[in-house]
């Protein structure tokens, strides 16, 4: 156990989530593992309990910040294309009422994303018979239940948009129908877990309308300098 004497708690957090997120944002590396691997490399071996330990939260503050200062001009475009990659994925699961969440739905998402989708539909194995109906092969695993400790159904699997293009990961996990129930709520924050359709295409075009905005200023602050 650490000693008060030796490590503040508070720089002990931030530390640890600011290399957790570069390890994130670089390498790819999930929440829990760049926790785990951050913690030593900051405090080595000294053993420390979870309060010492930054929350997801606060790690996805640091890559922000860290998108913002070291991939301002990659992420967003990377970023994109995952969006509208779920997005056509989402049309063509619609029947069975999917839904986006993590780091493409937050837009933290980099080169090393994979899409996470989730399937609420009152027959979750209808979905496995629909992808090997489309010739999709797919790995099966579990994933940790949203809302309690349990695990639900996970088909994972590789796309590939088009020849020119790096295939990306996508991992559609099965929930009953019931499950939706409050899952949609905002959290403290006003942010949703999770988002249909409709919504990630409104993030595509709330995404392309700022862009646009942006490029426009550029385009008269360059025009008034010459002027």
């Amino acid at each position: 156990m650490i000693r008060r004497a030796h490590f503040d708690p508070q720089r002990v957090r931030e530390e640890i989530a600011i290399a957790a997120a570069r390890m994130i944002a670089e390498d790819g590396l999930d929440y829990a593992s760049a926790k785990r691997k951050a913690a030593r490399q900051v405090v080595g071996d000294a053993r420390i309990d979870g309060a010492w330990l930054p929350d997801n939260d606060l790690i996805e503050e640091e890559i922000r910040e860290y998108q913002a200062l070291f991939q301002g001009e990659s992420q967003p475009v990377v970023l994109r294309r995952l969006r509208e990659i779920a997005l056509d994925w989402m049309r063509r699961l619609d029947a069975f009422n999917p839904f986006v969440t993590g780091a493409v739905l937050n837009g933290t998402a980099g080169q090393h994303s994979d899409i996470h989708l989730q399937i609420f539909c009152d027959n979750p194995k209808d979905v496995a018979i629909w992808l090997l109906n489309a010739n999709v092969q797919y790995d099966v695993s579990e994933t940790p239940h949203f809302a309690a400790r349990t695990y639900v159904e996970t088909l994972s699997f590789m796309y590939r948009p088009s020849r020119n293009e790096e295939p990306v990961g996508i991992h559609v996990a099965l929930y009953d129908t019931d499950d939706l129930r409050g899952a949609v709520r905002a959290d403290a924050r006003g942010r949703l877990p999770r988002a249909n359709a409709e919504a990630l295409k409104a993030l595509i075009d709330e995404s392309d309308a700022t862009s646009s905005r942006v490029l426009t200023s550029t385009s008269l602050n360059q025009h008034d300098q010459t002027d």
